[in-house]
Protein backbone atom coordinates (compact mmCIF):
# COMPACT_ATOMS: atom_id res chain seq x y z
CA UNK A 1 0.00 0.00 0.00
CA UNK A 2 1.34 3.56 -0.72
CA UNK A 3 2.12 5.78 1.82
CA UNK A 4 -0.64 8.28 2.99
CA UNK A 5 0.10 11.75 1.26
CA UNK A 6 1.62 14.25 3.62
CA UNK A 7 -1.06 17.12 4.91
CA UNK A 8 0.20 20.21 2.78
CA UNK A 9 0.17 18.10 -0.13
CA UNK A 10 -3.36 16.68 1.25
CA UNK A 11 -4.23 20.60 1.06
CA UNK A 12 -2.77 21.43 -1.73
CA UNK A 13 -4.73 18.88 -3.60
CA UNK A 14 -7.71 19.31 -1.78
CA UNK A 15 -7.92 23.69 -2.66
CA UNK A 16 -7.14 22.38 -6.60
CA UNK A 17 -9.61 20.02 -7.22
CA UNK A 18 -11.98 21.97 -5.48
CA UNK A 19 -10.91 25.37 -7.83
CA UNK A 20 -11.13 23.56 -10.25
CA UNK A 21 -14.56 22.11 -9.81
CA UNK A 22 -15.86 25.66 -8.91
CA UNK A 23 -14.82 27.23 -12.06
CA UNK A 24 -15.38 24.37 -14.47
CA UNK A 25 -18.86 24.69 -12.96
CA UNK A 26 -19.44 28.46 -13.05
CA UNK A 27 -18.28 28.21 -17.21
CA UNK A 28 -20.61 25.43 -17.92
CA UNK A 29 -23.64 27.39 -16.66
CA UNK A 30 -22.35 30.45 -18.35
CA UNK A 31 -21.84 28.33 -22.13
CA UNK A 32 -25.27 26.74 -21.10
CA UNK A 33 -27.20 29.27 -20.69
CA UNK A 34 -25.24 31.95 -23.37
CA UNK A 35 -24.76 29.29 -25.79
CA UNK A 36 -26.54 26.23 -24.85
CA UNK A 37 -23.45 24.37 -25.02
CA UNK A 38 -21.63 22.02 -22.98
CA UNK A 39 -17.87 22.61 -21.71
CA UNK A 40 -16.21 20.28 -24.53
CA UNK A 41 -18.57 21.27 -26.59
CA UNK A 42 -17.42 24.47 -26.50
CA UNK A 43 -13.55 23.64 -26.17
CA UNK A 44 -14.26 21.80 -29.66
CA UNK A 45 -15.44 24.77 -31.04
CA UNK A 46 -13.18 26.82 -29.65
CA UNK A 47 -9.91 24.83 -31.09
CA UNK A 48 -11.45 24.53 -34.31
CA UNK A 49 -12.04 28.67 -34.61
CA UNK A 50 -8.50 29.01 -33.55
CA UNK A 51 -6.94 26.32 -35.82
CA UNK A 52 -6.01 27.62 -39.63
CA UNK A 53 -8.19 24.38 -41.06
CA UNK A 54 -10.15 21.46 -40.14
CA UNK A 55 -8.30 19.24 -37.49
CA UNK A 56 -8.59 15.01 -37.45
CA UNK A 57 -10.01 13.48 -34.57
CA UNK A 58 -6.62 12.68 -32.97
CA UNK A 59 -5.46 16.31 -33.17
CA UNK A 60 -8.85 17.37 -31.43
CA UNK A 61 -8.44 14.31 -29.13
CA UNK A 62 -5.08 15.22 -28.41
CA UNK A 63 -6.09 18.79 -27.00
CA UNK A 64 -9.07 17.96 -25.03
CA UNK A 65 -8.84 15.57 -22.39
CA UNK A 66 -12.04 13.16 -23.45
CA UNK A 67 -12.53 9.87 -24.13
CA UNK A 68 -12.88 9.08 -27.92
CA UNK A 69 -15.86 7.41 -27.93
CA UNK A 70 -17.49 10.51 -25.77
CA UNK A 71 -15.67 13.24 -28.48
CA UNK A 72 -17.10 11.65 -31.56
CA UNK A 73 -20.41 11.63 -29.57
CA UNK A 74 -19.62 15.17 -29.31
CA UNK A 75 -18.37 16.07 -32.68
CA UNK A 76 -21.72 14.02 -34.29
CA UNK A 77 -23.97 16.53 -31.91
CA UNK A 78 -22.24 19.31 -33.28
CA UNK A 79 -22.66 18.33 -36.90
CA UNK A 80 -26.17 17.49 -35.93
CA UNK A 81 -26.18 21.63 -34.54
CA UNK A 82 -24.84 22.47 -38.46
CA UNK A 83 -21.70 23.95 -36.20
CA UNK A 84 -19.05 21.85 -37.49
CA UNK A 85 -18.44 19.31 -40.33
CA UNK A 86 -17.00 15.68 -40.98
CA UNK A 87 -15.65 14.10 -43.12
CA UNK A 88 -12.68 11.47 -44.74
CA UNK A 89 -9.30 13.16 -44.57
CA UNK A 90 -7.77 13.39 -47.93
CA UNK A 91 -4.39 12.52 -46.45
CA UNK A 92 -5.76 9.36 -44.67
CA UNK A 93 -8.94 7.99 -45.56
CA UNK A 94 -9.20 5.91 -42.19
CA UNK A 95 -8.85 9.97 -39.98
CA UNK A 96 -12.11 11.50 -39.92
CA UNK A 97 -11.35 15.63 -40.12
CA UNK A 98 -13.54 18.40 -38.50
CA UNK A 99 -13.98 21.38 -39.80
CA UNK A 100 -16.03 24.72 -38.18
CA UNK A 101 -18.58 25.92 -39.94
CA UNK A 102 -19.84 29.78 -40.32
CA UNK A 103 -22.42 29.30 -37.37
CA UNK A 104 -20.07 27.44 -35.50
CA UNK A 105 -18.01 30.38 -35.82
CA UNK A 106 -20.50 32.76 -34.78
CA UNK A 107 -21.68 30.73 -31.39
CA UNK A 108 -18.11 30.91 -30.26
CA UNK A 109 -17.82 34.92 -30.30
CA UNK A 110 -21.31 34.97 -28.78
CA UNK A 111 -20.52 33.21 -26.26
CA UNK A 112 -16.38 33.70 -25.48
CA UNK A 113 -16.89 37.35 -24.03
CA UNK A 114 -19.05 35.74 -20.70
CA UNK A 115 -16.55 32.76 -21.10
CA UNK A 116 -13.54 35.50 -20.42
CA UNK A 117 -15.36 37.64 -17.93
CA UNK A 118 -15.82 34.45 -15.74
CA UNK A 119 -12.58 33.21 -15.95
CA UNK A 120 -11.26 36.58 -15.07
CA UNK A 121 -13.42 37.00 -12.27
CA UNK A 122 -13.03 33.53 -10.29
CA UNK A 123 -9.62 32.99 -11.61
CA UNK A 124 -7.54 35.81 -12.62
CA UNK A 125 -8.99 38.72 -10.09
CA UNK A 126 -7.51 37.44 -6.88
CA UNK A 127 -4.04 36.86 -8.28
CA UNK A 128 -1.01 39.25 -8.20
CA UNK A 129 1.03 39.69 -11.57
CA UNK A 130 3.82 37.56 -9.65
CA UNK A 131 0.83 35.09 -8.72
CA UNK A 132 -0.10 34.71 -12.29
CA UNK A 133 3.34 34.10 -13.44
CA UNK A 134 4.17 31.28 -10.51
CA UNK A 135 0.86 29.76 -11.04
CA UNK A 136 1.23 29.65 -14.47
CA UNK A 137 4.88 28.58 -14.52
CA UNK A 138 3.82 25.78 -11.93
CA UNK A 139 0.39 24.30 -13.67
CA UNK A 140 2.77 24.26 -16.80
CA UNK A 141 5.45 22.14 -15.44
CA UNK A 142 2.66 19.53 -13.78
CA UNK A 143 0.39 19.58 -17.21
CA UNK A 144 3.83 18.72 -19.07
CA UNK A 145 4.39 16.22 -16.47
CA UNK A 146 1.03 15.24 -16.24
CA UNK A 147 1.42 14.60 -20.41
CA UNK A 148 4.77 13.05 -20.51
CA UNK A 149 2.61 9.73 -19.36
CA UNK A 150 1.44 7.15 -21.77
CA UNK A 151 -1.76 8.42 -22.95
CA UNK A 152 -4.81 7.14 -22.13
CA UNK A 153 -5.48 4.90 -25.03
CA UNK A 154 -2.11 3.11 -24.77
CA UNK A 155 -2.36 2.24 -21.04
CA UNK A 156 -3.32 -1.49 -19.17
CA UNK A 157 -6.39 -1.96 -17.63
CA UNK A 158 -5.62 -1.87 -13.93
CA UNK A 159 -6.76 -3.98 -11.32
CA UNK A 160 -9.83 -2.08 -8.83
CA UNK A 161 -7.99 -3.93 -6.16
CA UNK A 162 -6.21 -2.48 -3.55
CA UNK A 163 -7.29 1.49 -3.75
CA UNK A 164 -5.08 2.62 -1.15
CA UNK A 165 -6.22 6.24 1.37
CA UNK A 166 -4.86 9.54 -0.05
Amino acid sequence: MADALEPKQLNTYFALMEAVSLLQHAVSQQLRAEGDLSYVQFELLARLADSAGPLTMTELADGVVYSRSGLTHQAGLLEKAGLVTRGPSADDQRATVVGITDAGRELVAKVLPGHIDAVRRLLFAPLSTSDLDALGGIMTRVRDHMRAEPPRSVSTRRSSKGSGVL
